[in-house]
């Protein structure tokens, strides 16, 4: 599975046309030179997001903002996610940033820096919260401990999140790591034992006054082990795997930001104060 895996990333990188970047270095370095750059979803933002009109509730006082992952965009796979987000009496937001991800992580946080203050400073909010698939569970996480994030930041829900990255680029010399690097810094940093993650998770791995809620899938074929999303245990920490509550769900690791449970979870975190309850029972159909 793994090989099948990293030959279809190396296919789809190829198919779409990247040209040559450099990989990117150890966390603390200066961003790498990108792939040229690559379209984004012709079809615009998910259903109710970037309204920068909203003004939250007293309610519902932290915007959403929602990360996709690598390869993704501010509305692909994101739509059931931030219809519901939006339902549920919240402000939403939806980003593209990275050239799809692909690019170096920490300059990438720098961008949903950026972005976060943009939704502040037009909603007048003191904090916000983010959603993130995969990359997109994890990215914020640099912005949080290295950017000044803490402080405005509320919850941070990550779905089938790359916190300890994948097995599938880890080493060096991992032939899929050489093949993909040159067009996908994101995918070195996300194998496990990288410079990028080691600088992530040395020391605090949830810094700060923030809710972490890490959702994964026994399914994960892209961060494995699935166990890897997983965070360091503490009082502002939830674990969960989908399967644990819902023993037949089947979603993998692309199509979770649609799952039920997965969505049901995420509004478990996001509407009350801390991480989702690790007792929670979500729908599971």
């Amino acid at each position: 599975m793994r090989h099948t895996l990293g030959s279809l990333l190396v296919v789809v990188l190829l198919a779409t046309g990247l040209a040559a970047a450099v990989p990117g270095a150890a966390a603390a370095a200066a961003p790498v030179t990108a792939a040229p750059t690559l379209p984004t979803s012709p079809f615009g933002d998910p259903p109710g997001a970037n309204d920068f009109s909203c003004k939250p509730t007293a309610a519902r006082p932290s915007p959403v903002i929602l990360v996709h992952g690598t390869g993704g965009d501010r509305r692909s796979l994101l739509e059931r996610l931030s219809r519901s987000v939006k339902d549920a009496g919240f402000c939403v937001f939806s980003l593209d940033y990275g050239n799809r991800g692909l690019n170096d992580i920490a300059a990438s946080a720098a961008e949903l820096k950026t972005f976060v203050d943009r939704v502040r400073a037009a909603t007048g909010a003191a904090k916000v919260s983010f959603v993130g698939h995969s990359q997109g569970g994890m990215m914020p996480r640099y912005y949080i401990k290295f950017l000044g994030g803490a402080a405005v930041v509320d919850d941070l829900v990550g779905l089938a999140p790359s916190n300890h990255g994948t097995a599938i680029t880890a080493g060096e010399l991992n032939p899929i790591s050489l093949l993909v690097g040159w067009a996908c810094p994101a995918c070195v940093h996300q194998g496990t034992g990288s410079a990028f993650l080691r600088h992530l998770n040395a020391g605090d791995e949830t810094p700060g006054d923030v809710s972490y809620t890490s959702v994964t899938t026994r399914y994960d074929e892209v961060v494995v082990p699935h166990t890897s999303g997983y965070l360091a245990a503490g009082p502002n920490t939830t674990n969960v795997t989908l399967q644990a509550q819902c023993p037949f769900e089947p979603t993998e690791h692309l199509f979770i930001p649609v799952s039920t449970p997965a969505i049901s979870i995420t509004l478990d975190a996001l509407t009350r104060p801390g991480p989702a309850r690790a007792s929670f029972q979500p729908r599971c159909l």
